[in-house]
């Protein structure tokens, strides 16, 4: 079992930027992948960013340029920088965690006002 914890979130204007930080503990494989993904009000949950352990990454095209998704291995803590937030980015922003498995967090919101 892997259980998630997550901080940061919350509520910024447009142009503005947060920073998204979630800890892994549990069973954690030292070959990983870890992530962001968000689920808005009646939309399905979409990939934001993944990271694995070989630091190699991929990022949602809408987010590319904005968001830096980075990780401490040592640590087991995943960190997504959000900048030039938009209000489309509004939703709950999920961690996860995968190795043959997906686990996630419990979200964190985060609303962008116009």
């Amino acid at each position: 079992q892997v259980q998630l914890v997550e901080s940061g979130g919350g509520l910024v204007q447009a142009g503005g930027s947060l920073k998204l930080s979630c800890a892994a503990s549990g069973s954690i494989s030292s070959i990983n992948i870890m992530g962001w993904y968000r689920q808005a009000p009646g939309k399905q949950r979409e990939l934001v960013a993944t990271i694995a352990t070989d630091g190699s990454a991929n990022y949602k095209d809408s987010v590319k340029g904005r968001f830096t998704i980075s990780r401490d291995n040592a640590k087991d803590t995943v960190t997504l920088q959000m900048n030039s937030l938009k209000p489309e980015d509004t939703a709950v922003y999920y961690c996860s965690y995968s190795k043959l498995k997906r686990y996630w967090g419990q979200g964190t919101q985060v609303t962008v006002s116009s």
